[in-house]
């Protein structure tokens, strides 16, 4: 069955909506699927069920006043490590949990799952794990390791969005990072084929150099993993870049001191883009608790001052896209009974609570939800290469978020849509809240029976 075939009919009438253009009074029509007309908002004629007047048997919503349409949002940078960890997240909790916070679209990393993935059988391994589980629609990011060099073209020709290479250590032994030597020939190689790849930038040489983590005090842990390790790693991107032509993007940016890196090579005219997530935009290592090991992450959480910096480098529009790098694990190997940051696993678990996170940070600094639209849908959308997800378009499918921004919600991390109840969110006041999405047409809010699609670059 083809994606438009999995798609539905429907009616959505909007006095504040999000769409390329603007803030918008809308109502749109959705046949198959996919947004097939948009005009100027018309409340639709009262009927019996609820009907569209121009459709009776299509149903038709009218949102309230106190709530904006939104696109669905893209996370092109998500862990679920199923199969071989799910016992970490999984397929089903992980795409329901992204439904709740306004996700339609995730793109699943190579790793934590086992096997990694880095072969063609591995890609198919994982998409027989994901069969029937979706209630979200998922791609898949290839892995570039040590191994597998000579066998990329064969995996993008399976329709992975491109591949994910480690410069340090990735904290897991099946998957391998890459000398610069080995990074040159990924490179080159997925220069060839016409692809991406995409960096845990942070050099393994500059974090052998600094002090081990260790203890319950985070400046130790912040000291493990400084901007330099980040700096040296940047440059040996936008080096490469330079060098062979590659589409080369820079994952989970924390050290704003590497913005003017970023900004020389976009000045040069090189194919280099960039993310960060919301935890280096709302939280602030002096807010770090003692053995809050729930806030550990490669590369960290960094001062408040580097916090405002990045804002900085968002309306600039040097870094491109803002996606949760959801990387979760059980509550065990988070240590969290002794807090200790140089064993606990790194990661922060942030798929659902992520538009809220950054709405509420980002509505005190003036920005608008059309910023956080641009941000967290259209910019994903683009970097991954999935054109028909991440804007509000004649054409595009029919991914749909409902916000009502002015609404506060508690986090609680025992209530989240998570396998696991840890987040570096919990008990935080988040603004705006997400009452309904509909991916394709279809409600997936709450337990909904699973619509998602695999979707395939090819």
């Amino acid at each position: 069955m083809t994606q438009r075939e999995h798609g539905a009919d429907l009616d959505i009438h909007a006095r504040r909506a999000i769409t390329p253009q603007g803030e918008r009074s809308i109502s749109i029509r959705v046949r198959h699927g996919r947004i097939a007309e948009l005009a100027e908002y018309r409340p639709p004629v009262e009927r019996t069920g609820h009907q569209s007047s121009e459709s009776p048997d299509v149903p038709s919503v009218d949102l309230g006043e106190d709530e904006v349409l939104l696109p669905g949002l893209v996370d092109s940078h998500v862990h679920v490590n199923e199969p071989g960890r799910t016992e970490w997240e999984g397929f089903a909790t992980a795409t329901r949990a992204a439904a709740a916070g306004g996700i339609t679209t995730i793109v699943d990393m190579p790793l934590n799952s086992i096997p990694p993935t880095t072969t063609v059988e591995a890609l198919h391994t994982k998409q027989d794990a994901a069969r029937g589980k979706l209630a979200v629609d998922v791609g898949f990011w290839g892995g570039a390791v040590p191994e597998n060099l000579t066998a990329l073209p064969d995996l993008y020709a399976h329709g992975v969005y491109g591949f994910k290479a480690f410069l340090s250590p990735s904290g897991v032994e099946e998957f391998g990072h890459l000398s610069a030597t080995q990074y040159r020939q990924a490179a080159e190689t997925i220069a060839e084929l016409g692809g991406q790849i995409i960096v845990h930038a942070e050099d393994p040489n500059v974090l052998s150099e600094a002090p081990p983590a260790h203890g319950t005090e985070y400046a130790n842990f912040l000291a493990s993993r400084p901007d330099t390790a980040e700096h040296s790693a940047i440059q040996l991107v936008i080096d490469l870049a330079r060098r062979t032509g590659v589409r080369s993007h820079v994952l989970h940016l924390s050290s704003a001191s590497a913005v003017p890196l970023i900004a020389d090579a976009r000045a040069e005219g090189l194919p280099v883009t960039v993310e960060t997530c919301p935890h280096y935009l709302t939280l602030t290592a002096e807010r770090v608790p003692d053995g809050g090991t729930s806030y550990k992450c490669c590369p960290p959480i960094r001062d408040s001052v580097n916090r405002d910096r990045l804002w900085s480098a968002l309306r600039s529009g040097l870094i491109d896209c803002v996606v949760s790098d959801h990387s979760p694990s059980t509550p065990e190997l988070k240590h969290l009974d002794t807090g200790d940051f140089g064993t606990a696993w790194g990661g922060v678990s942030s798929l659902q609570v992520g538009l809220s996170a950054v709405w509420t940070e980002a509505r005190q600094r003036g920005y608008t939800l059309a910023d956080v639209v641009r941000w967290m849908a259209e910019g994903p959308a683009r970097v991954a290469g999935i054109s028909d997800k991440g804007r509000i378009a004649v054409g595009a499918d029919a991914d749909f978020a409902v916000l009502a921004p002015e609404e506060t919600w508690n986090v609680s991390a025992t209530a989240l849509q998570h396998r696991n109840p840890v987040s570096a969110y919990d008990g935080a006041v988040l603004h705006g809240v997400v009452r309904r999405t509909w991916l394709r047409g279809h409600e997936v809010t709450g337990d909904s029976t699973p619509v998602g699609v695999m979707l395939s670059r090819t």
